[in-house]
């Protein structure tokens, strides 16, 4: 009898536990390491990250590295001229934009791997996380997610599929852990890649500028500079916050789209037109961001200016008047702001105090 009653005992003590480490087995989730997002003194605090793909520093060190890996794009030989990653055409050293002197893209103007040119020239990827207003020169695309899954296929860019682009990745004995540590699983696929990406692009914040530092009190503007920024704040100056923003906005732009009198007749089928079908968005497209301003050449949607110059002598004396300007272009009867050699210099100057001296 008392045999049978330490059998049941020691039986239940057993079935006991079993239950409590199955239990704990089940209740083990999965977390990466939650990012701790530093929002620069007066930048918006309203971020946008998706809910679906929350930041952490597993995600962003992978999404670093598959930025700069030419493999990206689903080719896993050695020659250089059949590799494309993020950062081919979004390059550090020009403000994550293209810049004009580079070998592979002469003036600025990429062109994928099917030969193919982009249909416009790239954007800065900086400061994007504080965009709510959609993403590319037309606000088409709805989330940088999406944009880096549509550059695996679209024949301007990578020309590639998701199915090489994954088997090109996983080829790579280095990446399976870092997914896993990022996601949960070794697993990986075209939507992981994106979301890495993604997370990593929304690190890029540029917010210490020498405009940044005057404000903080740890800079000082010179004469020229000081008189740019006040050109560059008022209407009956050069007229430039209305849609790059300035006090109110330290991105430098409003993220949103306006005809600036670039073009009188419009034949572009990717203006802003194309995405809300408002007739008052033909030839309308975003206000980019002025930060990193020297380094982002070339200027406009279709990279026609190359200096920062050119883009001056433009809102000075070369707009164009149609029905469809923006009204925030309140000097455009006269065909620009008619600044002074002096004003026009000043302005510049200003221009460029929102320069970083390093990129990530």
């Amino acid at each position: 009898m008392r045999n049978r009653i330490n059998f049941w005992f020691y039986f239940s003590l057993l079935l006991i536990f079993s239950i409590l480490y199955s239990c704990n087995k089940t209740e083990r989730v999965f977390e990466a390491t939650p990012y701790d997002f530093k929002i620069p003194v007066h930048f918006p605090t309203n971020l946008n990250i998706p809910e679906d793909n929350p930041m952490t520093v597993e995600g962003i060190a992978l999404g670093q590295k598959l930025f700069y890996d030419g493999h990206l794009c689903g080719y896993t030989g050695n020659d250089s001229s059949q590799m494309m990653s993020c950062c081919t055409c979004h390059d550090a050293s020009h403000g994550f934009d293209i810049g004009t002197e580079r070998e592979r893209f002469p003036g600025g103007q990429p062109i994928g791997l099917s030969g193919q040119p982009t249909h416009h020239v790239p954007l800065p990827l900086i400061n994007l996380v504080f965009n709510h207003n959609g993403y590319l020169w037309n606000g088409a695309a709805t989330s940088i997610e999406n944009i880096v899954l549509a550059t695996f296929t679209d024949p301007t860019e990578m020309n590639s599929t998701y199915n090489n682009v994954v088997a090109a990745i996983q080829a790579n004995a280095e990446y399976p852990p870092l997914f896993e540590k990022a996601f949960g699983t070794r697993e990986v696929t075209a939507e992981r890649i994106a979301k890495a990406i993604a997370q990593y692009v929304r690190t890029l914040v540029c917010s210490d500028s020498k405009f940044d530092r005057w404000l903080r009190g740890a800079a000082q503007l010179s004469n020229d500079e000081l008189a740019g920024y006040v050109l560059f704040t008022t209407e009956s100056g050069a007229d430039c916050f209305h849609c790059h923003g300035c006090e109110g906005s330290p991105l430098f732009t409003t993220n949103l789209f306006y005809n600036n009198g670039l073009y009188a007749e419009f034949t572009d089928s990717q203006d802003r037109f194309a995405v809300t079908g408002d007739a008052m968005d033909h030839g309308a497209y975003r206000a980019p961001t002025l930060r990193n301003i020297a380094k982002t050449a070339p200027y406009m949607h279709d990279g026609r200016f190359k200096t920062l110059d050119e883009v001056l002598e433009f809102y000075n004396s070369g707009l164009c008047n149609t029905p469809y300007v923006s009204p925030l272009m309140h000097h455009v009867s006269d065909g620009g702001t008619r600044l002074t050699p002096q004003q026009i210099s000043q302005l510049k100057a200003f221009l460029l105090t929102l320069n970083e001296k390093s990129d990530k």
